[in-house]
């Protein structure tokens, strides 16, 4: 017969026994159940670091794409077999398969006003499997064209952007400048429009400010003559709306230095190396000499190219090069002399 005490709270020994030997075996499953889920999340040693090493030499570890494995350098130890290749699944020799067969878009730019996230509606009226579309198709997309172009610009903001955008790059393509430069000029634009620089200023004057100050950051600089040619304001507008744009933003512009206009000058001209390298070396002497200071660096490059195509026994005139570099033949015959005086007192 079994004796059963009963306690103050009501309870009994028996169900005080049961009670605590549930909670101890609720404790023992918490305590079990913890060091599971401690033992999956604790990365392993080599979760935690990838290999590098052979195991069994200490050898450097090489990965086999082709083949999809990881062997040992030194003594040919498979280490990883079957890897997963992420790469593409296609192949492309030349640029033109490779944008054609890529399934990604293109990255991201500052030389269009969305920075080229929106989504554009081709000009070929061709379908995907490239037969032209018929009459009603055509007349369709076009409408679907101009919907289109309405609906990515949201305010009068992002349309002032847009213009100036694609006027930077009009007058970019006509003086051959590089990416790099558009890029620049299209930052300092938009810093610009941030800033409310825009009212009482044209965009044209305002972009072809921001693409001149670009040029000449990036060090790819062209003359105000060559950027008044491409644009549709007038030089003095261009100065003035330049001196404003940098003063505003605090832009850092270095004068133009005479040697970075040798190399295109030669090159439209079709001189020789040696006579690029003459030039280069008449300008050194002059600025040794303080003698270019305050003149043109356009005139001063023109005149190095003149000089140095003469001392290389090269034929060259005074107009062709005029032509090239867009300055008088007046200020070549100047300017040449004196640089091949500083160069004559430079050799003494």
């Amino acid at each position: 017969m079994t004796e059963t005490h009963t306690y103050s709270d009501g309870g009994t020994e028996r169900e005080g026994r049961a009670d605590s030997a549930d909670a101890s075996a609720g404790g023992e499953r918490t305590r079990t159940r913890a060091s599971e889920l401690a033992a999956v999340a604790e990365p392993t040693e080599s979760e935690r670091e990838p290999t590098t090493t052979c195991p069994e030499c200490g050898g450097r570890l090489a990965t086999d794409t082709e083949h999809g494995e990881t062997v040992c350098d030194d003594c040919g130890l498979v280490v990883e077999a079957d890897s997963v290749d992420r790469g593409p699944e296609w192949r492309a020799f030349n640029s033109n398969e490779r944008d054609s067969k890529s399934r990604v878009g293109a990255p991201t730019t500052n030389m269009m006003h969305d920075k080229g996230l929106s989504t554009n509606i081709g000009w070929q009226d061709k379908d995907a499997y490239g037969k032209s579309l018929s009459g009603r198709q055509r007349r369709r997309m076009q409408r679907l064209r101009t919907w289109n172009e309405r609906f990515r610009t949201r305010d009068s903001k992002e349309r002032n952007l847009k213009q100036a955008l694609g006027e930077i790059d009009r007058m970019a393509s006509a003086l051959g400048l590089p990416d790099n430069v558009r890029e620049t000029a299209s930052v300092i634009y938009r810093r610009a429009l941030d800033e409310d620089l825009l009212p009482g200023r044209s965009i044209e004057g305002v972009a072809t400010a921001s693409l001149y100050a670009a040029a000449r950051q990036v060090g790819n600089p062209r003359s105000l003559d060559e950027f008044t040619t491409v644009s549709r304001v007038e030089k003095m507008e261009l100065t003035r709306t330049y001196r404003y744009v940098i003063r505003e933003l605090g832009l850092r512009v270095q004068p133009a230095d005479p040697t970075s206009y040798v190399p295109r000058f030669v090159s439209r001209l079709g001189l020789s190396e040696e006579t690029e390298r003459r030039a280069r070396e008449l300008l050194d002497d002059a600025a040794n000499a303080g003698i270019t200071s305050g003149k043109s660096p356009v005139g001063l490059a023109a005149a190095a190219v003149y000089a140095a195509a003469l001392l290389s026994n090269e034929k060259v005139t005074q107009s062709q090069v005029s032509e090239v570099a867009d300055i008088s033949e007046v200020t070549i015959r100047n300017r040449y002399k004196e640089l091949l005086d500083a160069s004559g007192a430079a050799s003494a």
